[in-house]
């Protein structure tokens, strides 16, 4: 299924996306994109010292096929709503790959 990137913002520096966080769930997953422009994803870790930030950033990275490094959260730290930077891709190429994930 086809996803769309309606919450990105793009810059050379990289992309951001929002993202909402689902902890405890039985798997790590990508779900898709929510009405409100959200791309939801579903995480095993419990929201207990960074367990399910660091599992965030290591499921995009693998999903993207890059760098735990070039991933980080701009904002939502504490919170189920975040907003995640992506360097090294472009809107498309991150386009790209969810759609071959999803």
């Amino acid at each position: 299924m086809p996803v769309n990137l309606p919450s990105s913002k793009g810059s050379v520096a990289g992309v951001s996306i929002n993202v909402k966080v689902i902890p405890r769930a039985k798997s790590n997953s990508i779900s898709g994109f929510m009405a409100d422009g959200h791309l939801k994803i579903r995480l095993t870790a419990p929201p207990v010292d960074g367990k399910a930030n660091a599992a965030l950033i290591h499921l995009l990275a693998n999903t993207l096929g890059i760098p735990e490094t070039s991933i980080s959260i701009e904002s939502g730290e504490h919170a189920q709503k975040k907003r995640v930077k992506i360097n090294g891709l472009s809107g498309e190429e991150i386009q790209a790959r969810l759609d071959a994930y999803t």
